[in-house]
């Protein structure tokens, strides 16, 4: 005959496996860790710039010249190098409907972005105490481009950047566009919705096209995540994709 004690210690037992065999395991797709670039790749280009993506200690703002950084030497951070002028820097992992996470940091009057699919442009830019911000400010989805002239950008709904130097967010939720059976484009992409530093900055902004210099110009159901790296001195922490199945 169980005793209670014996009756209770049994009882935990089951409901510690219970536990464990019903825990979903996280699906996010880790696309740095802090210590290496091993999940990224340059892509070819016709004219590369010198230099490559490094990772480092930490950064701080230069102090005869704060468009460039002080770079410390170690683990945690990635960034384009000394001068901020380096190839864009592409994920192995491609990605359909997703949430990505991004942390950055930028140089003073830097420049640089994030595209999801490697197609859809979302900026980087030191848009410090910008007033009212455009589609090519700090979190604005940048514009597409024909005939010599952008259309098509979404502003963000308020400028929420920080000063540079200041590490800040993006979390992005994205819906890709999608085909039929015979690879007809039938709906749009979609940033469901992207937060800057907490704050929302865009809700349900359509993308009808591929934004200004992407890597393909051809829609697709999936893609790389592609940093920029040859317009100014850029660092990131923290990057993460979670793969979604969106309605």
């Amino acid at each position: 005959m169980f005793s209670f004690q014996k009756l209770s210690i049994l009882a935990l037992s089951l409901l510690a496996l219970v536990g464990c065999t019903t825990t979903t395991p996280s699906n996010k797709v880790v696309l740095f860790d802090g210590k290496d670039l091993s999940q990224w790749r340059e892509p070819a280009q016709a004219r590369v710039p010198k230099g490559k993506w490094i990772v480092a200690q930490s950064v701080s703002l230069n102090k005869t010249n704060a468009h460039l950084f002080e770079i410390h030497p170690g683990t945690g951070i990635m960034l384009n190098g000394a001068d901020g002028k380096v190839p864009n820097l592409r994920s192995i992992f491609e990605h359909g409907d997703c949430k990505a996470h991004i942390e950055f940091l930028v140089s003073s009057n830097s420049n640089s972005g994030v595209y999801l699919q490697g197609r859809y442009e979302v900026q980087i830019l030191d848009s410090w105490g910008v007033e009212h911000p455009k589609d090519s400010d700090n979190g604005g989805i940048y514009h597409r481009w024909k005939n010599h002239a952008g259309y098509d950008g979404h502003a963000p709904l308020r400028n929420v950047s920080k000063r540079p130097g200041e590490w800040q967010t993006f979390d992005i939720t994205f819906r890709a566009p999608r085909f039929d059976a015979s690879g007809k484009k039938v709906e749009n992409g979609r940033f469901v919705k992207v937060l800057h530093n907490g704050k929302l900055i865009h809700e349900n902004a359509e993308v009808t096209g591929p934004t200004r210099s992407p890597a393909f110009e051809k829609e697709g159901p999936t893609g790389p995540i592609i940093l920029q790296g040859d317009h100014g001195p850029v660092a990131f922490r923290n990057l993460w994709i979670e793969p979604l199945d969106l309605k």
